[in-house]
């Protein structure tokens, strides 16, 4: 994609369909004139009075408690400098996304329009009664500094300024993983500090509370190493002026144990990584160039221990890791501040996650057989799911220790459950498919390239990494759409199966298909006819190798196109039957919904075969399926005969799988509702347990259910997902959006490396 194409993709982004990425939504009921009489007049007045005669009541009868401000004056913003506070509104919205999607925290973003320190303390004070916690956010320094520090001081919520201690307590907490694994002490190490700003000062300072000590760091900024005669340095960087008569970097990392990075791109070379002490600490920050590229480094000394900014490296230094789960444990205990103490916790709570055993999810997010800890895992992954449960809870306990904590958790465990819930609704799975595709991406052939949404979605995976595409259609018209729409590709293939270019292909697959429907009333002249047909030409890509997986069906109706799958591709190994799941992104997290799409009236063996097949495909994700089967009755309270199939179903698999959690069978509300569930049914295998995997009685009730959650639930769909074929093969429905195009192409190439892994390979 060109820059200008960039461009104007983020400008749609933030422009529509509604401006913005975050929003207010109500909690409460107000569909009723008494609901709107308690949410306002005269009900309101109630809760105001409480709050009148005791103001912590303000916490039971408001938002407050879960309510962040990310404040900036727009001074320092990312890599833009200082824009001004309605330029860095898109930026206050994205943090605002960040702390909903990763610890549930609402948001109000507040640009204030002042670089006086003064009058920006005063605003953000004036302000503060709204607010559970207060995030300071691109504020340029020295004057970050002396604002957090009085707004800490003169208020009585959490304030952090996340441009100087997220960097710190995520880097910390690798740092003392790197030292472990290069079995060296805090305490004796020396560390080049390459940068003098917010982020770079405030990493240092936690270094030391960790055991750094002062006179083994050297801190550089654009003019050079820090000494203690140079004239004119603010108070911060005087507070890490060196004695030692160096003026550069080069100087610096002779004999460093450590170095880290918070500047600029490329300044550190090959030659000074070889003039530092064995089992070197690299930590190369800059965003989004670091300080040396990864790869030279590595390749540079065997011995580094590496990290970047980078997502694209191992050790990705990223504040994501931090701040959401700080301020959701400093909000749960109803903090007064987040102090040394809470930070130091926070830090040794990602240290030790590294340590423990990987969830296999993890894995799975980044295509690795098993992440352990050691030189290429020494900070936990953004996607791993136990973040949430690990450092809330030790950021609340060091509040709680350190004294700053208003209300404290006496239940840990339910703590800890509670926050697990909070993961529901976000799309972590979705981040996660992206990302595990693009370790390995695959072939993938489009077979209505010339139809613009597929198209974009092609440019798309393309640009994004996922896959590499084969774009099938009208040659003349996909690349006037590729102009159109600024898809710049000269190594993705366009193939028009009716044109003459592609005879000899044609007829090979021709040849190659009638070799295999012969005897199935297939003449070589009708087996060459149908290869001028897009599908059944894709279809024989997949099956002779020039392609590992198939997208299609967007224009047509999906029987139409399922015939000539399973007629060319056909069933795996030791399956009598097809089906598909849908993965809906739902407020309780993803559930698998299923059969979606095929299967209209199964019989109960068949439910039985579906329900497997669809627990394959949870594990496929990282997750454990806990299956209901469903129907309009519970637990043989109906003889009819389509109850009655389920049951015999659930009977099947409890006896011939009893590894599998299902049961059934039973109405959606039971299943979904734990409470109901073990008060009526207390003897099933869900009870107490959160389903997230369905499967219903016929094609009637799961298609219209999971396109019912779609419209009106607006939740995200990926599927339906093809189960049962003997190749990557994956169907749209008609008319797929081209974010579910996209998903399905990265379901199609990671079903490509699950089979590649199940493939013995030759030689």
């Amino acid at each position: 994609m060109s820059k200008q194409s960039k461009r104007l993709e983020a400008l749609v982004y933030h422009a529509k369909p509604t401006p913005g990425k975050i929003k207010v939504v109500p909690t409460k009921k107000y569909a009723s004139q008494r609901d709107l009489s308690l949410a306002y007049s005269p009900g309101v007045a109630e809760p105001c009075l409480e709050i009148a005669k005791d103001v912590e009541n303000v916490y039971k009868y408001t938002a407050k408690g879960n309510l962040v401000a990310v404040i900036s004056n727009g001074t320092a913003v990312l890599g833009l400098g200082n824009i001004g506070p309605e330029a860095s509104k898109p930026v206050m919205e994205g943090k605002g996304l960040l702390f909903k999607i990763f610890a549930d925290i609402d948001v109000f973003d507040i640009e204030v329009d002042t670089e006086d320190v003064e009058a920006f303390i005063a605003t953000v004070k004036n302000i503060a009664p709204t607010f559970g916690g207060i995030n300071l956010e691109d504020i340029k320094a020295p004057e970050a500094f002396e604002i957090e520090r009085r707004l800490k001081e003169e208020l009585d919520i959490p304030v952090m300024h996340d441009d100087q201690h997220g960097t710190a307590i995520i880097s910390a907490a690798a740092l003392l993983n790197a030292l472990e694994i290069a079995k060296k002490k805090i305490e004796d190490v020396t560390i080049v500090v390459s940068g003098a700003g917010a982020a770079a000062i405030s990493c240092t300072r936690l270094y030391q509370a960790f055991g750094a000590k002062r006179e083994n760091i050297v801190m550089l900024d654009s003019k050079g190493v820090i000494r203690d005669d140079r004239t004119s340095l603010t108070s911060e960087k005087a507070e890490f002026a060196t004695h030692r008569k160096i003026d550069t970097l080069e100087e610096a990392m002779q004999n460093a144990d450590v170095f880290v990075g918070l500047s600029q791109p490329d300044i550190v070379t090959p030659e000074m990584l070889l003039t530092m002490s064995a089992n070197p600490i690299v930590f190369a920050m800059a965003n989004p160039n670091p300080e040396i590229q990864y790869q030279l480094a590595i390749d540079t000394r065997e011995d580094i221990i590496m990290a970047t900014g980078r997502s694209d490296h191992p050790n990705q230094v990223n504040n994501v890791l931090g701040f959401p789960f700080i301020f959701r444990g400093a909000l749960d205990v109803r903090a007064t501040k987040i102090n040394e103490a809470m930070k130091m916790a926070a830090v040794k709570a990602l240290s030790d996650l590294a340590k423990e055993s990987v969830p296999e999810q993890v894995n799975i997010a980044y295509a690795e057989t098993k992440l352990t800890f050691g030189k290429e895992y020494i900070i936990p992954k953004p996607f791993d799911p136990r973040l949430i449960a690990v450092v809330p809870p030790a950021v609340a306990k060091a509040a709680m220790e350190s004294g700053v904590a208003k209300e404290p958790i006496e239940d840990w465990d339910r703590y800890r459950n509670s926050l697990l819930e909070r993961l529901g609704s976000d799309n972590k799975l979705v981040r996660m498919l992206m990302g595990r595709a693009k370790t390995n991406p695959k072939r993938v052939v489009f077979a209505e390239a010339d139809q613009l949404d597929v198209l974009k979605a092609a440019q798309i995976a393309y640009e994004e990494g996922i896959a590499h595409p084969i774009l099938l259609g009208r040659k003349k018209v996909i690349l006037e759409l590729m102009a159109e729409i600024e898809f710049n590709a000269d190594d993705v293939a366009i193939i028009d199966p009716k044109s003459d270019k592609e005879t000899n292909r044609k007829n090979r697959y021709a040849k190659a298909y009638w070799e295999k429907r012969k005897r199935q009333g297939v003449t070589i002249y009708s087996a060459e006819k149908v290869m001028r047909e897009r599908n059944y030409f894709a279809a024989m890509m997949v099956n002779v190798g020039d392609a590992d997986a198939l997208i299609t069906g967007y224009s047509r109706n999906y029987p139409s196109v399922v015939r000539p799958m399973l007629e060319l591709i056909g069933m795996a190994d030791g399956v009598s039957r097809v089906a598909t799941t849908n993965v809906m992104m739902t407020q309780r997290g993803p559930m698998f919904l299923s059969d979606t799409s095929i299967n209209i009236d199964p019989s109960a063996k068949d439910l039985a075969k579906i329900a497997r097949m669809t627990s394959r495909v949870s594990k496929m994700f990282g997750i454990e399926s806990v299956t209901a089967m469903i129907s309009y009755s519970n637990f043989g309270s109906s003889d009819n005969p389509r109850a009655e199939k389920v049951r015999e179903a659930v009977a099947y698999l409890h006896k011939a799988h009893p590894e599998m959690v299902v049961d059934g069978e039973l109405q959606t509300d039971f299943a979904l509702n734990q409470k109901m569930l073990q008060d009526i049914f207390p003897f099933s295998k869900l009870a107490g347990r959160k389903v997230n995997t369905l499967i219903f009685p016929n094609l009637d009730s799961a298609n219209i259910t999971y396109k019912l959650l779609k419209e009106l639930n607006n939740a995200e769909s990926i599927g339906p997902i093809m189960m049962g074929m003997r190749k990557p093969v994956h169907i749209l429905q008609l008319g797929a959006s081209v974010d579910e195009i996209v998903n399905m192409t990265a379901i199609a190439v990671i079903d490509a490396q699950e089979r590649e892994k199940r493939t013995p390979r030759l030689g």
